[in-house]
């Protein structure tokens, strides 16, 4: 693997990212937009919920979570999509770059573009709502990490499924997840769950997060192993993208497949 390599992927998405003002605005739009709206929910909820009750760590501390990982995934495939958007795909495999330093590139893009969304959101949700991670200190950091993990898992996984089905098929990302916040007990406990929902978020990193950190907020005791599964977890599930994107690829080439790539999805 070389690191010019990986710069060069990366650089050319910064140089996107420099030469468009519509690429750069939703960075921090549509972060603001979360933190405002659950913001105000959260104020609500305290109005009327019993006094000494805090919503504001507990639910907007979650949202802004939440959002940091979806984030995380939006970077890497967005960085995939532009290519694909731009038929320029093919043409970054017609030079010596090997799949591990594509790869590579785009979770470098993803780290960039998610720390922004990230210090938007920390920033609104002080200035606006007086939440504040700091009390938590160096506490939050392996949380992050599994979250961030997560996301780059699943960014990689989502831009195999569009290189095997076409581009036709990118709206397969864009709900991910959504479809995956229930299971994984981001707004609630996993044990609110019914069993069957709760044996597929014992295989899903972020629940082991939400759960320890409600423990936290509370100063409740919490397992530190439920959060050492939760790691293990993500870097599992960023092995098996890595190999299951570099195995379409290598499928993509063998069979044609990469040369037809088009707005269509291939039958």
């Amino acid at each position: 693997m070389h690191a010019r390599r990986v710069a060069a992927v990366a650089l050319r998405q910064f140089y996107l990212y420099s030469g468009s003002a519509t690429r750069v605005v939703p960075l921090f739009a549509w972060v603001a937009i979360d933190i405002t709206l659950w913001g105000f929910i959260s104020r609500y909820l305290n109005s009327v919920a019993t006094p000494g009750y805090n919503f504001i760590p507990t639910l907007l501390g979650a949202v802004l979570l939440w959002d940091f990982l979806a984030r995380v995934l939006q970077g890497v495939s967005t960085a995939f999509l532009e290519d694909v958007w731009s038929r320029n795909f093919l043409n970054m495999f017609a030079t010596p770059l090997q799949i591990s330093e594509y790869i590579c590139g785009l979770v470098i893009t993803a780290v960039v573009t998610s720390l922004i969304g990230l210090l938007t959101m920390l920033a609104l949700a002080a200035a606006a709502f007086g939440l504040s991670f700091v009390p938590y200190g160096a506490a939050l950091v392996p949380f992050v990490l599994v979250l961030f993990l997560t996301g780059i898992a699943l960014g990689i996984a989502g831009s195999a499924m569009v290189l095997r089905l076409g581009p036709a098929s990118e709206w397969f990302l864009w709900p991910m997840p959504a479809l995956i916040a229930p299971f994984a007990g981001v707004y609630y406990p996993v044990s609110t769950l019914p069993g069957w929902m709760q044996a597929i978020s014992r295989l899903l990193p972020p629940s082991y997060v939400f759960d320890g950190m409600r423990a936290i907020v509370r100063h409740a005791p919490w397992d530190m192993r439920s959060l050492a599964i939760g790691l293990a977890l993500s870097v599992l599930y960023i092995v098996i993208a890595a190999i299951f994107f570099r195995q379409v690829y290598r499928f993509a080439v063998r069979t044609g497949l990469l040369a037809r790539y088009n707005a269509e999805s291939p039958s």
